[in-house]
């Protein structure tokens, strides 16, 4: 893995990470506007940065696969944030990013390495990127507003998804490796948002002997008032048996189900080049499920790192290998420990750091990631 920093002219920072692979590069990439700007200008530097990134990297703007934006007051700043959509796959979330700055963002972008272009078809809130066989859909935005309640949305929600995947052939049970939920005052609407998912998996056949699908489910607001639930979802078709693993890390970490819900803690998905690695929201939780360190940030970070760590070593990878994260924090005021542990850390990897509440009170910090481990596994196709 290859990482870099930039710092543009107007104090805008840019911190990227490079996977080199043997047919698609990947690049993963976060900007963080000044803290102080108007946000008009924040919009204006945001952009330029981008642009500088990709001049310099040899990329265009269809290179992007996925993008979200980070933002302080989605309501009053819905139509200028559309203006920083770069594909169109993105996803706006009210996550203040912590940095004091109105805007931050994090962005996907996929390369080939031959110079080929990229099979890419798009449709509303949808980006499908095509290669060597396997078709990489990225979903974002979708939301239900005509029921009032959590889980009447939330079900909806699956509703709309499970058709779509349908539609493509596929299900919810073989294909889909990644959701991000995103729920309005969480601490009110969590559990009919959990409870509606149990529901679906049910139906779905996704069950504790069978797997269910990592996931972070945390505290947003999207661009619709009404919405009190918005997912975001990653699926692959074309992998063959055995392309899938679940982490569990089971000495450190507990099966979700024993407390209600439903997801993996994480996901490897193997191909001939690669090991792509999705890492759920972990929190500092111990292997009975219960929350650990209470009220102690910075106990409760290193647990939720070990976690991670735990989960990365079963899919053979570690921090070196992961090329984006995502800390997100119940509390601002615990905003300067985060940011001197992860320079202190993980001075290299692209993170977002944005306030959010976790989903039980008692957790103060929540992170995920995702990590690429170069292999070589002559069973699959490469990426």
């Amino acid at each position: 893995m290859l990482f870099g920093k930039s710092v543009n002219k107007t104090g805008t920072k840019v911190s990227y990470s490079l996977f080199e692979g043997k047919e698609i590069n990947e690049y993963n990439l976060t900007i963080t506007a000044v803290p102080g700007e108007k946000l008009t200008d924040q919009i204006v530097n945001l952009r330029e940065s981008l642009m500088e990134f990709l001049d310099q990297h040899n990329l265009r703007q269809s290179n992007i696969v996925f993008q979200r934006i980070y933002a302080s007051d989605i309501s009053n700043q819905s139509e200028e944030l559309k203006t920083i959509s770069f594909c169109a796959a993105v996803s706006f979330v009210q996550q203040p990013p912590l940095s004091n700055a109105k805007i931050s963002t994090w962005i996907i972008l996929r390369q080939s390495i031959n110079g080929n272009s990229l099979k890419i078809k798009t449709g509303e809130n949808e980006i499908i990127f095509a290669h060597n066989g396997y078709s990489h859909a990225f979903l974002s935005q979708i939301c239900s507003t005509g029921q009032n309640d959590s889980y009447s949305q939330t079900r909806s929600i699956f509703k709309h998804y499970t058709s779509w995947l349908t539609n493509e052939k596929l299900t919810l049970a073989d294909n889909c490796i990644r959701t991000w939920i995103f729920v309005r005052d969480i601490d009110n609407n969590y559990s009919g948002m959990v409870k509606a998912r149990n529901d679906v998996f049910t139906r779905e056949g996704l069950t504790p002997d069978t797997h269910f699908i990592a996931s972070t489910g945390i505290e947003g607001q999207t661009l619709i008032t009404s919405a009190l639930v918005m997912m975001d979802a990653y699926s692959i078709n074309g992998l063959d048996d055995g392309q899938i693993k679940y982490l569990k890390a089971l000495e450190y970490l507990n099966p979700t189900h024993e407390y209600g819900v439903a997801f993996e803690r994480g996901t490897a998905v193997d191909y001939g080049d690669r090991r792509d690695i999705f890492i759920s929201g972990t929190a500092s939780i111990d292997c009975n499920g219960d929350i650990l360190y209470p009220n102690d940030i910075e106990k409760q970070t290193e647990r939720g790192f070990n976690n991670i760590k735990a989960l990365l070593h079963e899919a053979e990878a570690d921090m070196g290998d992961v090329n984006s994260m995502t800390v997100y924090l119940r509390d601002r005021a615990d905003a300067m420990f985060i940011e001197n542990y992860l320079a202190s850390n993980f001075p290299d990897i692209p993170t977002i750091l944005v306030l959010a509440a976790v989903c039980r009170s008692g957790w103060l910090i929540e992170i995920e990631c995702t990590a690429i481990k170069s292999i070589v596994n002559p069973v699959f196709r490469n990426f």
